[in-house]
């Protein structure tokens, strides 16, 4: 049986695209695209992504050996499973991206690159992921699941956590159970739409949708697989249909909202959180995050904490997130 991930960074096609086992059938439908379909009738269709950024490769690690023993038997399928690795050739150089940050092309936005390499990816991954959806929805299969694997370019005073995109509909109580199974420390409820491929399939597809990062960007083989232990669970029970695991974590899920997206729209923008600061800093009202000609962002709240503040984005693009404790 293939290796996802070996099949992948190879470059190479498979001389047999498709196949079964005792099981399941499953189905290579391009680069780092795989499809997995139980030979039973299942409720839930479910996308696990990781490596829209290439050089985040603990989640794409927890993937390959997910869909290892999925192909071995040594787990059973009992949902309809799409796994994707985003992002290729950034996987293969170990960098973020080759071009542009792909996690900010999703729902179309695409559209408004120069065609890139991962412009085509972000439009091959759409139209994949509404097959996938399409096809399941044709099987009867109602429940619809995405969960984007990440890992942070810095540390963070919660090794663990998930961000929710905007979305009109209650969120999901099993999503929301499944999340604190998996031992998160912290979730961050958005307040705005965005480019990311969770916000795409929940604004799309009306998946349950999470964005969940898991510790700190290093090459591949270099992670500690013992802080994801309980995420590891989680996607086993998910994917085999048992019981939620038991959360591990001593501390409950703390949750956040989002009150100010800092937006680098000058040449001359500065960011005033410090270069060695963790994500989830905290900062009291009246700091200045940012300025630029034109604007001041500084804390409002009488604590706001800070994510993935980095000066270095292209204009146009969030250079921070402030929020506050629910």
């Amino acid at each position: 049986m293939f290796d996802l991930l070996a099949t992948t960074l190879s470059g190479d096609a498979l001389t047999e695209p498709a196949g079964q086992t005792e099981t399941l059938d499953w189905q290579w439908r391009g680069e780092g695209i795989l499809e997995l379909s139980p030979r039973q009738p299942c409720e839930a269709a479910v996308v696990i992504s990781a490596g829209i950024h290439g050089n985040e490769t603990a989640p794409v690690e927890l993937l390959n050996q997910l869909v290892s023993e999925l192909l071995s038997g040594q787990r059973q399928l009992r949902v309809r499973l799409l796994v994707l690795l985003g992002n290729p050739p950034s996987m293969r150089i170990n960098k973020r991206f080759v071009d542009a940050d792909m996690n900010r092309m999703f729902g179309g936005r695409h559209a408004r690159y120069t065609p890139n390499d991962e412009s085509r990816r972000a439009q091959e991954l759409e139209q994949v992921m509404a097959l996938f959806y399409r096809s399941a929805a044709a099987a009867d299969t109602t429940q619809r699941y995405h969960y984007d694997l990440h890992t942070a370019i810095r540390g963070s005073q919660h090794v663990r956590f998930g961000l929710l995109p905007l979305q009109a509909r209650p969120k999901s109580e099993a999503m929301l159970a499944w999340l604190d199974a998996a031992g998160l420390d912290a979730l961050v409820h958005h307040r705005s739409p965005g480019g990311t491929f969770t916000h795409f399939s929940s604004d799309v597809f009306q998946a349950d949708s999470c964005t969940l990062e898991l510790g700190k960007a290093l090459p591949f083989g270099s992670n500690d697989h013992t802080q994801f232990t309980g995420i590891r669970r989680a996607l086993e029970t998910l994917v085999s249909g048992e019981p939620l695991p038991i959360r591990e974590a001593a501390a409950p899920l703390v949750h956040y909202r989002v009150v100010q997206d800092v937006i680098r729209s000058q040449e001359d923008f500065e960011l005033f959180v410090p270069a060695d600061a963790l994500n989830f800093t905290a900062f009291s009202k009246g700091f200045v995050i940012a300025q630029e000609s034109g604007k001041t962002y500084q804390v409002e709240a009488d604590q706001e904490v800070v994510l993935f503040p980095n000066p270095n984005v292209a204009l146009g693009l969030r250079a921070g997130l402030m929020l506050v404790k629910m």
